[in-house]
Protein backbone atom coordinates (compact mmCIF):
# COMPACT_ATOMS: atom_id res chain seq x y z
CA UNK A 1 0.00 0.00 0.00
CA UNK A 2 2.92 2.34 0.64
CA UNK A 3 3.99 1.91 -2.97
CA UNK A 4 0.56 2.88 -4.26
CA UNK A 5 0.49 5.85 -1.92
CA UNK A 6 3.95 6.94 -3.11
CA UNK A 7 2.91 6.59 -6.76
CA UNK A 8 -0.19 8.71 -6.21
CA UNK A 9 1.70 11.37 -4.24
CA UNK A 10 4.84 11.65 -6.36
CA UNK A 11 4.06 10.54 -9.91
CA UNK A 12 1.92 12.80 -12.10
CA UNK A 13 1.82 10.21 -14.91
CA UNK A 14 0.47 7.60 -12.50
CA UNK A 15 -2.28 9.99 -11.36
CA UNK A 16 -3.22 10.69 -14.98
CA UNK A 17 -3.36 7.00 -15.81
CA UNK A 18 -5.37 6.33 -12.65
CA UNK A 19 -7.84 9.00 -13.75
CA UNK A 20 -8.06 7.28 -17.13
CA UNK A 21 -8.86 4.00 -15.34
CA UNK A 22 -11.58 5.67 -13.30
CA UNK A 23 -13.10 7.32 -16.38
CA UNK A 24 -12.96 4.25 -18.63
CA UNK A 25 -14.15 1.63 -16.12
CA UNK A 26 -17.83 2.61 -16.55
CA UNK A 27 -17.36 2.45 -20.34
CA UNK A 28 -15.84 -1.02 -20.00
CA UNK A 29 -18.81 -2.17 -17.95
CA UNK A 30 -21.34 -0.60 -20.31
CA UNK A 31 -19.96 -1.46 -23.73
CA UNK A 32 -18.58 -4.95 -23.14
CA UNK A 33 -20.83 -7.85 -24.05
CA UNK A 34 -19.87 -9.97 -21.07
CA UNK A 35 -18.30 -9.82 -17.64
CA UNK A 36 -15.17 -11.44 -19.11
CA UNK A 37 -14.83 -8.69 -21.71
CA UNK A 38 -15.29 -6.03 -19.04
CA UNK A 39 -12.61 -7.70 -16.93
CA UNK A 40 -10.21 -7.79 -19.89
CA UNK A 41 -10.78 -4.11 -20.65
CA UNK A 42 -10.26 -3.08 -17.02
CA UNK A 43 -7.25 -5.39 -16.62
CA UNK A 44 -5.59 -3.76 -19.62
CA UNK A 45 -5.92 -0.38 -17.88
CA UNK A 46 -4.50 -1.79 -14.65
CA UNK A 47 -1.64 -3.22 -16.71
CA UNK A 48 -0.66 0.34 -17.69
CA UNK A 49 -0.61 1.31 -13.99
CA UNK A 50 1.61 -1.65 -13.12
CA UNK A 51 4.09 -0.80 -15.86
CA UNK A 52 4.06 2.87 -14.80
CA UNK A 53 4.90 1.88 -11.21
CA UNK A 54 7.80 -0.26 -12.44
CA UNK A 55 9.02 2.60 -14.65
CA UNK A 56 8.83 5.02 -11.73
CA UNK A 57 10.77 2.56 -9.56
CA UNK A 58 13.50 2.30 -12.19
CA UNK A 59 13.71 6.08 -12.43
CA UNK A 60 13.88 6.44 -8.64
CA UNK A 61 16.72 3.94 -8.36
CA UNK A 62 18.67 5.58 -11.19
CA UNK A 63 18.17 9.03 -9.64
CA UNK A 64 19.22 7.69 -6.23
CA UNK A 65 22.66 6.82 -7.53
CA UNK A 66 23.47 10.27 -8.84
CA UNK A 67 22.59 13.15 -11.08
CA UNK A 68 25.56 12.80 -13.43
CA UNK A 69 24.78 11.88 -17.00
CA UNK A 70 25.62 8.30 -17.87
CA UNK A 71 24.58 6.34 -20.95
CA UNK A 72 23.34 3.38 -18.89
CA UNK A 73 21.19 5.65 -16.72
CA UNK A 74 19.63 7.21 -19.79
CA UNK A 75 19.11 3.81 -21.38
CA UNK A 76 17.40 2.44 -18.25
CA UNK A 77 15.03 5.41 -18.09
CA UNK A 78 14.34 5.26 -21.83
CA UNK A 79 13.57 1.54 -21.67
CA UNK A 80 11.20 2.07 -18.74
CA UNK A 81 9.38 4.76 -20.72
CA UNK A 82 9.26 2.46 -23.74
CA UNK A 83 7.61 -0.20 -21.59
CA UNK A 84 4.89 2.29 -20.60
CA UNK A 85 4.41 3.23 -24.26
CA UNK A 86 4.07 -0.42 -25.26
CA UNK A 87 1.58 -1.02 -22.45
CA UNK A 88 -0.57 1.77 -23.92
CA UNK A 89 -0.38 0.17 -27.35
CA UNK A 90 -1.44 -3.20 -25.92
CA UNK A 91 -4.30 -1.55 -24.04
CA UNK A 92 -5.46 0.25 -27.17
CA UNK A 93 -5.38 -2.97 -29.17
CA UNK A 94 -7.32 -4.82 -26.46
CA UNK A 95 -10.00 -2.11 -26.41
CA UNK A 96 -10.23 -2.14 -30.21
CA UNK A 97 -10.45 -5.94 -30.34
CA UNK A 98 -13.19 -6.10 -27.71
CA UNK A 99 -15.27 -3.14 -28.82
CA UNK A 100 -15.03 -3.37 -32.62
CA UNK A 101 -18.08 -4.94 -34.21
CA UNK A 102 -17.43 -8.39 -35.62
Amino acid sequence: MQGLKAAIQHEAAFRQELALLVMLTPAALYFADSLAESAILIASLVFVLVVEILNSAIEAVVDRFGDELHPLSGRAKDMGSAAVFLSFIVTGLVWLAVLMPA
